[in-house]
């Protein structure tokens, strides 16, 4: 499929129609919390699957919405008629958000999705045909240059992302424009920059579409738009990160050999973050062998940058290729193709030594402490999105644990975090625990193995003590020695803080 083969896009120089638009799906309640009450949970829901037919059958009436739904959400043609009533339908043919098909009938030139804001907005977020429901996947026929609606890496990449008020944000690779949609949010200031110029039409046409400020739109690869000069305190970016024999899939191959593009990006993000700014980013990366993947990921991050990085998933080589290649459609292929296109992906992991591939999430913050803090873990397990208050918590205890020694430990108050329990693991009937378990509810949803004495330290932190104080207090209780005590527990309590379970007072 080539780009010939894409739709013709609407203007993004009519504000007038999109303003007129954008009342008209909203006066018809064609937003979020209205697709779900007249589709219902589980039809809704098969949409992010791609599968559209339980939406179809939920929309055989002839309500507005119902008509808005098919037409821009799923597709279908809809007589002229029906929708003359709904939308400036003329104005919209003639901006090129509709298009005739047949003799009295019009259909959407693009997918319009709605997406609700965290600050409870009605947004809109505008993608190629077949690209908002599901994503890439079930699409079947990919043209190069095609740009994506609303998919799961990037709600993960805005549910990351620090919300704090900025004077400026960077979107790096902007797809859709969601980064920068919920940039707007808090940023004076917005740059979107994409190497598809598509990608940036699509992006004007989602912010319009959104009410949303105007971004400055840049034509180019990662960094190559912006100016030495220019710095931003928020940065952000879902880039190309499959790792892929070849760019043949603008929206998600990067182009470059093995995880190189990754490596780049993050690498140079140094230069162009402010003091005390935020970038974040999802990446996959090379288990190489003989390579610890942790030193590989500790190699990319920029000096002066704080980092936690987290690895959320692993693939072999074999389970990545398969993804991928179906993403794409190749398993509908001739199957002499696909078997084709399979060992292109197992020759280029075998030319570079690479057994499997990691999944996950980088967040840098531009530092002056003489030695920043790189984090690196392994952490597959479920949590609770939006992650930002947790990202910025995370950092904000570096700060903290990197100008308090142990000494200061001791003599500073802490308070249990919310919604931390304990859980306690034996045999039934025995005196002891085996061992306990302290156990976040919420953000990272961490558990950590505690001792008797860090689960009864934890326990009293109610920030009208010192840590010094209470283990004197458990010291006489347990019979045990208060200066070895508060010698070997400081390691503990650093622990601790380190991953949330207990705050500074």
């Amino acid at each position: 499929m080539s780009n010939a083969s894409l739709s013709p896009l609407p203007s993004a120089d009519r504000p007038d129609v999109t303003a007129r638009l954008r009342d008209a799906l909203l006066g018809a309640s064609f937003t979020a919390d209205g697709l779900l009450e007249l589709l219902g949970a589980p039809a809704y829901a098969a949409l992010s699957r791609s599968e559209t037919v339980p939406a179809l059958r939920a929309t055989r009436g002839d309500t507005p919405l119902e008509r808005l739904v098919r037409l821009f959400l799923l597709q279908q043609p809809v007589p002229h008629a029906r929708m003359a009533d709904v939308l400036p339908v003329d104005a919209c043919l003639e901006s090129g958000w509709l298009v005739r098909a047949g003799d009295d009938e019009v259909a959407a030139t693009v997918d319009v999705r709605p997406y609700g804001g965290p600050g409870g907005e009605d947004w809109f977020i505008v993608s190629d045909l077949g690209c908002a429901v599901g994503g890439a996947g079930g699409i079947g026929n990919h043209a190069e240059g095609v740009v994506l609606g609303v998919g799961g890496a990037s709600m993960t990449l805005a549910g990351l992302t620090v919300r704090t008020p900025v004077s400026a944000a960077l979107d790096l690779g902007t797809g859709s424009g969601i980064q920068a949609l919920h940039a707007s949010r808090h940023a004076t200031r917005v740059t979107a920059t994409d190497v598809n110029p598509r990608a940036l039409h699509i992006t004007a046409l989602t912010l319009a579409l959104s009410g949303a400020q105007d971004a400055d739109l840049r034509e180019g690869s990662l960094y190559e738009p912006v100016r030495d000069d220019e710095t931003y305190d928020l940065i952000v970016s879902n880039p190309p990160f499959v790792i892929s024999p070849g760019a043949r899939l603008t929206y998600r191959d990067g182009g470059m050999a093995g995880d190189d593009l990754c490596r780049s990006l993050v690498q140079e993000t140094g230069e162009k973050l402010s003091e005390g700014g935020f970038a974040h980013f999802l990446a996959n990366w090379q288990h190489v062998e003989g390579e610890d993947w942790t030193d590989r990921l500790r190699s990319w991050v920029p000096r002066g940058c704080d980092a936690w990085i987290v690895q959320r998933e692993v693939q072999d080589i074999t389970q990545y290729a398969e993804l991928w290649l179906r993403d794409a459609g190749d398993h509908r292929a001739d199957p002499a193709e696909y078997q084709a296109r399979y060992d292109a992906w197992l020759d280029e992991f075998e030319a570079r030594k690479v057994k499997a591939v990691g999944f996950g999430w980088i967040t840098l913050r531009r530092t002056a402490a003489a030695e920043p803090s790189v984090t690196v873990e392994e952490w597959p397990h479920p949590v609770e999105q939006p992650l930002g208050e947790t990202v910025r918590a995370h950092f904000d205890r570096v700060d903290y644990l990197r100008t308090h020694d142990d000494a200061a430990l001791l003599e500073a108050n802490f308070t249990l975090s919310g919604e931390v329990v304990q859980e306690q693991v034996g045999l039934p009937g025995a005196e002891d625990p085996e061992h306990v378990v302290l156990r976040q509810n919420r953000g990272m949803r961490r558990a950590t193995r505690v001792d008797t004495v860090g689960a009864g330290f934890a326990g009293v932190c109610d920030g009208t003590m010192s840590a010094g104080r209470i283990l004197d207090a458990i010291a006489q209780l347990v019979g045990e020695d208060p200066v070895a005590l508060r010698d070997r527990t400081p390691a503990q309590i650093r622990l601790l803080v380190e991953q949330g379970f207990i705050e500074p007072a």
